[in-house]
């Protein structure tokens, strides 16, 4: 099981999402915990470092966990995806790790990994994601 934390970000019925260097699947912003952090902690960091902006704490809102076979691994190796809706400060950036962020749609589904596309699917359903 690879546990990850999620950054789910919409804006007028689009979601903000990331493709690494190297990579062709775009990805939800966030990433694993290092040992001893919390969710919050995790999102915040991971937040920072992929998109030079600062999660606000007390906007932290829960918005589900979501499982599926980890793109590029064994089969039956999952990945556990604890999604969270926050406010942030500062101005979104792809930082070095990241080649590209993308502002995607229902349409954008086959461009994301698979745990992504149950979320998109989710968010789609729930009229959030157009």
């Amino acid at each position: 099981m690879i546990d990850k934390i999620a950054w789910l970000h919409l804006v007028d019925g689009r979601i903000l999402s990331t493709r690494s260097r190297g990579k062709d699947v775009y990805y939800l912003p966030g990433g694993k915990r290092e040992a001893g952090e919390t969710d919050a902690q995790t999102l915040v960091r991971e937040v920072r470092e992929e998109l030079t902006v600062t999660i606000e704490l007390s906007s932290i809102e829960p918005a589900g966990v979501f499982e599926a076979q980890a793109d590029g691994k064994a089969a039956g190796i999952v990945v556990r995806m604890t999604c969270f809706t926050a406010e942030y400060t500062g101005t979104l950036a792809a930082s070095s790790e990241i080649d590209e962020l993308a502002w995607l749609g229902y349409a954008d589904r086959d461009r994301v990994s698979a745990v992504d596309k149950l979320i998109f699917d989710h968010l789609h359903e729930a009229g959030q994601l157009s």
